[in-house]
């Protein structure tokens, strides 16, 4: 085999395209809307090299107009996790030891077709599928995703360059191996870029892989699929299943082969997994990687230098962009009481121009929650604030899913800052804002640290400098992505790498080197040019 030390191309993050009115973009992702719309799909799973369908077919339909059908997806049982599973172990010696360039290659390709060919396409699946605005879609299953191949594979290149120092006459060397057996990925609906990252960068650095989505999710995680195997990923690689998470669950965590799971979702999700772990630990010929990022309850704090329309722009963006439903989304917000009249003003304004509906009009910024339990679970944190004598609604409050699951964004006042919605995570475009006293600051940073049990990102919007230095270090265990003068959402990868920890997750940062080395067990090689021939050192010796 040939060999070469090479240099990856340079990776920048992807250009986002506006799709302003009459741009050749807008009427590219218009047209592939149409075609999605038109046509009723049958998804299957990847399994090997096999597309597997099933008798129990699952619809497809947008959040936003729930009557309409896009297709159907096969839903699987434990047969079939247990075939991937065997899928990846039987393609896992030839992809580890396929030349680390190769594999690179593939991923740069599928960079490549995203960033082309495909952009409208998984555009289009994201914003139908997921009920994203054509901004939010674009920066997500496009730039974003686009982003984690490229960068990985940098981070992946700079990884396998890393070498040990060596002394006279021995070579020392690092070799990184792919965990021995299998990957599971386990992805969520609301980011198309995370879900076929988390396959993704364990795959590149040589793991085979069972990646389960998110039902909601399906739609894109297809077109995902699609543009991998033109890539060229080999058949087995990665094993794309539909499956119901408990079921798929029994089989692979108590696999002898199951080396690690990477996971983005809920909280509690979470902690069951690493409990069946724990209890199963004897089972595994390793211990697994447990690699996660769960849940968050953002927060906003404004100091009382603060610029009103700065702080009411990053609410409403960082609170309602995507209804909410990013794990980085503004869902608490402390705000001092001197400039509460203003920011009220402007955030009231800018609410009165926002349009909710449908994704195909281009003029609506809000869209439908992913489901009807979110859309029930959201109405009813509603109703019992409007119930609550001591909460005021100032904005929003109302919802409707006759159509599709739509909730207005709804900003609740509450007086109690241990009030529930500003301690329980929602993952609705609902923010709880609570009103404190100048003077407070201090003592309002404590109330922050110790609201809520998760620690994912924050805000602190200020123009004093020693009141910024002093939420940084007070608040530096409250976010993992900590935000001056912005909102706490729209971490970009190569630039703000993506994680917390507490209740929110093991913080291996998402587009960063930090999660690759997850995915690899290293193993160091000393070779000595001039072996001794003699057991015995010089101390030894007797002095004559």
């Amino acid at each position: 085999m040939l060999k070469g030390f090479f240099t990856i191309p340079e990776p920048v993050n992807e250009p986002g395209l506006n799709y302003g009115p009459h741009s050749v973009e807008r009427a590219m992702l218009k047209k592939a809307l149409e075609e999605a719309r038109a046509q009723e799909v049958d998804l299957p799973m990847y399994i090997g090299g096999k597309e597997v369908r099933t008798e129990n077919k699952i619809a497809i339909r947008p959040p936003h107009d729930h009557k309409h059908i896009l297709g159907y997806f096969s839903e699987g049982d434990g047969g079939h996790v247990n075939e991937a599973i065997k899928e990846a172990l039987a393609a896992k010696e030839a992809w580890e030891n396929l030349a680390w360039e190769q594999r690179a290659a593939i991923f740069l390709k599928a960079a490549e077709l995203i960033a082309g060919p495909y952009r409208y396409k998984i555009n289009a699946a994201t914003m139908l599928g997921q009920s994203k605005n054509a901004y939010q879609a674009e920066i997500d299953s496009a730039c974003e995703l686009i982003d984690f191949l490229r960068f990985n594979v940098a981070y992946m290149s700079e990884i396998y360059a890393q070498q040990p120092a060596s002394g006279k006459g021995v070579w020392n060397r690092l070799e990184q191996r792919p965990l021995e057996g299998f990957v599971f990925a386990l992805t969520p609906f609301n980011f198309t870029a995370i879900a076929g990252n988390l396959p993704a960068s364990a795959a590149m650095m040589g793991n085979v892989v069972v990646w389960k989505p998110a039902y909601p999710q399906a739609y894109a995680a297809n077109v995902i699929m699609q543009v991998f195997k033109e890539a060229g990923l080999p058949d087995g690689v990665i094993n794309l299943i539909y499956v119901d998470g408990p079921v798929a669950g029994e089989v692979i965590f108590n696999h002898p082969d199951f080396a690690g799971i990477h996971f983005t979702g809920s909280t509690k999700v979470f902690q069951t997994i690493w409990q069946t772990i724990g209890n199963n630990i004897h089972k595994y010929k390793a211990y697994p990687r447990i690699v996660g990022e769960t849940g968050g309850k953002d927060f906003i704090l404004a100091h009382q230098s603060a610029n009103p329309d700065v702080v009411a722009t990053a609410i409403v963006r960082g609170a309602f962009e995507y209804q909410g439903q990013k794990c980085s989304a503004a869902s608490r917000a402390y705000l001092p009481k001197s400039l509460w009249p203003a920011i009220q003003e402007k955030v009231l304004d800018d609410l009165q121009s926002i349009k909710m509906g449908p994704v195909e009009d281009f003029s609506n910024f809000v869209n439908a929650v992913i489901t009807e339990q979110s859309f029930d679970k959201l109405a009813k944190y509603i109703d019992a604030a409007k119930a609550d004598a001591d909460v005021e609604i100032i904005a929003g409050g109302n919802y409707d899913k006759s159509v599709g699951y739509f909730i207005e964004p709804t900003i609740i006042k509450v007086k109690d800052p241990k009030y529930i919605t500003m301690c329980e995570e929602l993952f609705g475009p609902v923010l709880t804002v609570y009103i404190y006293e100048d003077e407070a600051f201090e003592q309002i940073m404590e109330v922050i640290d110790t609201t809520s049990p998760y620690a994912l990102t924050g805000s602190i919007i200020s123009t004093d400098r020693y009141a910024i230095e002093k939420a940084t270090y007070k608040l530096r265990n409250a976010a993992g992505n900590f935000y001056v003068n912005d909102k706490p959402t729209g971490a970009v990868v190569g630039q703000q790498p993506f994680g917390g920890a507490r209740g929110s997750g093991t913080n291996d940062k998402a587009g960063s080197m930090i999660n690759l080395l997850r995915w690899v067990s290293p193993r160091t090689i000393k070779e000595t040019f001039d072996p001794p021939k003699d057991y015995r050192y010089p101390f030894l010796e007797r002095e004559l």
